[in-house]
């Protein structure tokens, strides 16, 4: 194959160059054009990976609009359920951000070689392997995602409905049900959650969430 260079033709490529095609490029080093490549390449599946979840966080309607089928999904769930969507939308914002895949992080081997998962949650609702399959079976949704926006809605749903049914806690009160969704509703009745002074302050932040949301979610466009 040949290739141009500036004022005569030449049929070999040299190993460590790779010559400019155009006239008047002269010649570039060929780690440094597959580097620029490489970094091409990041910088688009990194934009890419940044349609998977919505950008403004803070507007539930922002939220809901980002995605086909959300709007459907929250309100198909709050018919079967009766938890308000607002409260059900501030709980998965503080379980993974409206991340599909999301995990917890590493458990630490001497503090330098990553071992095992934290626990076994996982997806929008962080919802741990045992309780998801307990909802796939009592609710005949068999084959639901925890990746699914949809499917982990509908569990947010289903479980704090239980929560209100097996401890009393409204559907209504998003302090409350965080604490219990942390926790699992065993753990909450033996309060220990009062041992845990950050968790406080983390229900108190969806709280205020779910005030927020709900304000914003009654001007949704879709609604």
């Amino acid at each position: 194959m040949l290739f141009r260079q500036p004022g005569r033709l030449i049929s070999k490529l040299n190993p460590t160059r790779w010559y400019a095609l155009q006239r008047g490029m002269g010649e570039v080093p060929l780690l440094s054009w597959m580097g620029t490549v490489c970094l091409l390449c990041v910088l688009v599946v990194s934009a890419g990976f940044a349609f998977l979840r919505p950008v403004n966080l803070d507007d539930i309607c922002s939220v809901l609009d980002a995605r086909d089928g959300w709007y459907t999904a929250v309100e198909q769930s709050h018919s079967r359920w009766g938890t308000p969507v607002p409260l059900m939308m501030a709980i998965m914002h503080q379980e993974s951000k409206f991340i599909a895949d999301a995990r917890p992080g590493f458990k630490w081997f001497l503090g330098v070689v990553p071992y095992a998962r934290q626990s076994t949650a996982f997806g929008y609702a962080q919802a741990l392997d045992g309780v998801w399959g307990d909802y796939k079976s009592r609710t005949g949704n068999a084959r639901a995602r925890r990746d699914n926006f949809a499917d982990a809605v509908d569990f947010v749903g289903w479980y704090t409905r239980d929560t209100e049914r097996l401890t009393g806690v409204s559907r209504h009160d998003a302090y409350g049900q965080y604490l219990a969704y942390h926790e699992g509703r065993n753990g909450y009745r033996r309060g220990s959650y009062n041992q845990k002074l950050w968790l406080l302050g983390v229900a108190a932040k969806v709280e205020r969430r779910m005030t927020m949301y709900s304000e914003q979610y009654k001007g949704c466009s879709a609604i």
